[in-house]
C-alpha cells in the first residue's frame, strides 16, 4: 500500500471508530478527516435543545473538540490522542438546520498538539470557536475500539 493509501485508510479507520460510538448513533454526525483537518456536520434537533430553545452548549463543545481532536489524531496513527485542555466561546445560539465543526492542526511536537475548531450554521455564520491541547496516550487504535 502507498503512503497515500495508507493514510487515506487510517482516516477511514478513525471515522468508523466514530461513527461506531454510542452517543453519536443518538447525535447522528458525520466526520470526514484530511491530514490535519476534521469536519463534523450534525442535523438540530429539538431533542438537543437546553429551556431557551436552542442546542445545548455541552454539544457545540462536543463537536469542536471531535473536530480538533481528529484533526490531530489524522497525524497520530498507532494511538489514541487525549484532550488535555479546550476552551470554547459561544458567539450565537442555534436552533434549526445542520451545523458544521472545522478542526485543523496549529502545533505539534513530538507529544503534543494544538488544534483549533470552529462551529457555523448552514448558512455560514460562526455560532461558536475554540482551541485545544492534545497528547498522545498509550491506548492503541485498534478494532476493539472500532478501529476498523
Amino acid at each position: 500500500m502507498t503512503q497515500r493509501g495508507a493514510a487515506e485508510e487510517h482516516y477511514r479507520r478513525l471515522e468508523r471508530m466514530y461513527e461506531a460510538a454510542p452517543i453519536n448513533r443518538w447525535l447522528e454526525p458525520r466526520l470526514r478527516i484530511s491530514e490535519g483537518t476534521a469536519q463534523v456536520v450534525m442535523p438540530v434537533r429539538d431533542d438537543m435543545f437546553h429551556a431557551a430553545g436552542a442546542v445545548h452548549g455541552s454539544l457545540l463543545f462536543k463537536m469542536l473538540d471531535d473536530a480538533a481532536f481528529f484533526a490531530v489524531n489524522s497525524l497520530v496513527r498507532d494511538v489514541f490522542v487525549l484532550t488535555v485542555s479546550f476552551n470554547v466561546y459561544f458567539t450565537r445560539p442555534v436552533s434549526a438546520g445542520e451545523i458544521t465543526a472545522s478542526g485543523r492542526v496549529v502545533h505539534r511536537t513530538r507529544r503534543l498538539f494544538v488544534g483549533e475548531s470552529a462551529l457555523a450554521d448552514e448558512g455560514g455564520a460562526e455560532i461558536a470557536r475554540g482551541s485545544g491541547s492534545f497528547v498522545t496516550s498509550r491506548f492503541r487504535l485498534s478494532e476493539q475500539i472500532g478501529y476498523r
